[in-house]
C-alpha cells in the first residue's frame, strides 16, 4: 500500500508537467461537479476482471441515467448485470443515488453529500465503489445470485479545483439492511486534468483539450467487525476521457490490483450521451411549466 500511494503521487506529479473539464474520467471517485439542471445523461459502461487462479473472467455491464434536478441536486438510477466465463449471465439489481451540494458557491474544498439505496444480489461486480472486503470473485452465480442485499450507502465527497486540476476524496460508509454484517467502510481518491489549458482554435476532436487524464485509487477498509486493509480489495487505476462531441464522451481505465483479494487487472469502459433540456422538453410534452 505504501508503494501504491507513492506511485499515485508520482503519477500526478508527472501529469502536472504536461498541461476543465469535460466529463470526469473517474469510474469510482466522485467530484463536486453536478449534472446541469434539466439535463439527462445516459451512460453505458462495463467492468471486466482479469482472473487469478480459481476465478473466472467476467464482464459486468451497467446502464446509468443521471438527471440534474437542480444545480445542487443530481439523481441517478443504475441497472446492472454480470456475465462470467463458464458460468452464466444474471441481472444483479438496481441502485438509486442522490447527490446534494450544500454550498452554493465554489470553495477551496467543496463538500457533497451522497445517499444511495441498493437492491442487488451478491453476484454484483460493477464495483462502482468497494466497501468492506470487496466483491466475492471466487464463487459461482448459482451460489451468489440468490443472496440479495438491500443496502444503504452514504459518502462524504470532498472535491477541489486547483488551476487545471481536480482533486477529490470520497469516504464511504455502507450498511447492509439484510444481514448483520456491521457497517462497512471504503475510500476513493482521484486527481485529473485536461491535457491542454486552452482550446486550440480549430474544430477538431483529437485536439489535446478534448482529453482528460488522471488516476484514482480505491478500495475497502473492512467494517465495524474488523476495520483495516487486511483481506480487502484495492486498485490503482490510470484513467482517461475523450470528449467525442459536444454532448458525448468516452472513458477508459485500467486498474491494477494491489492485493490478493483484487483482480490482477480491472478493465473499465464507458460511453455517455447528454440530452440537454430534457426536463424542459418533458414539461412541454405534458403541458406543464418547466
Amino acid at each position: 500500500m505504501r508503494h501504491a500511494l507513492l506511485a499515485f503521487a508520482l503519477f500526478t506529479a508527472v501529469l502536472g508537467r504536461i498541461g476543465h473539464a469535460q466529463e470526469s474520467p473517474f469510474f469510482v471517485t466522485y467530484t463536486h461537479h453536478m449534472e446541469e439542471p434539466g439535463n439527462l445523461e445516459v451512460e453505458t459502461s462495463a467492468t471486466s476482471g482479469v482472473p487469478r487462479s480459481g476465478q473466472r473472467f467476467y464482464v459486468a455491464p451497467y446502464t446509468e441515467l443521471e438527471y440534474g434536478v437542480t444545480a445542487r441536486w443530481t439523481s441517478e438510477l443504475y441497472l446492472e448485470g454480470d456475465s462470467a466465463w463458464g458460468d452464466s449471465t444474471v441481472f444483479t439489481g438496481w441502485r438509486f443515488e442522490n447527490r446534494y451540494k450544500p454550498l452554493t458557491r465554489e470553495h477551496w474544498i467543496n463538500p457533497v453529500l451522497y445517499l444511495e439505496y441498493e437492491d442487488v444480489n451478491e453476484a454484483s461486480r460493477i464495483q462502482k465503489e468497494i466497501e468492506g472486503g470487496g466483491p466475492d470473485l471466487g464463487s459461482s452465480h448459482r451460489e451468489l445470485a440468490g443472496e440479495r442485499a438491500h443496502e444503504l450507502e452514504t459518502k462524504l465527497i470532498l472535491s477541489s479545483d486547483y488551476h487545471d486540476w481536480n482533486i477529490s476524496e470520497n469516504f464511504i460508509v455502507t450498511k447492509n439492511l439484510s444481514e448483520s454484517e456491521g457497517v462497512e467502510f471504503g475510500y476513493a481518491f482521484g486527481a485529473a486534468r485536461p491535457l491542454a489549458r486552452l482550446a486550440s482554435g480549430t474544430n477538431c476532436r483529437f485536439c489535446r483539450e478534448n482529453f482528460m487524464v488522471g488516476a484514482e485509487m480505491y478500495g475497502g477498509l473492512g467494517s465495524t467487525l474488523g476495520f483495516g486493509i487486511h483481506n480487502t480489495a484495492h486498485y490503482f487505476a490510470p484513467v482517461v476521457s475523450w470528449a467525442v462531441s459536444d454532448n458525448s464522451s468516452l472513458r477508459f481505465s485500467t486498474g491494477f490490483g494491489l492485493t490478493t483479494e483484487s483482480n490482477p487487472v480491472l478493465l473499465r469502459f464507458g460511453y455517455s450521451y447528454e440530452i440537454q433540456g430534457f426536463g424542459t422538453r418533458m414539461a412541454k410534452l405534458f403541458g406543464r411549466k418547466p
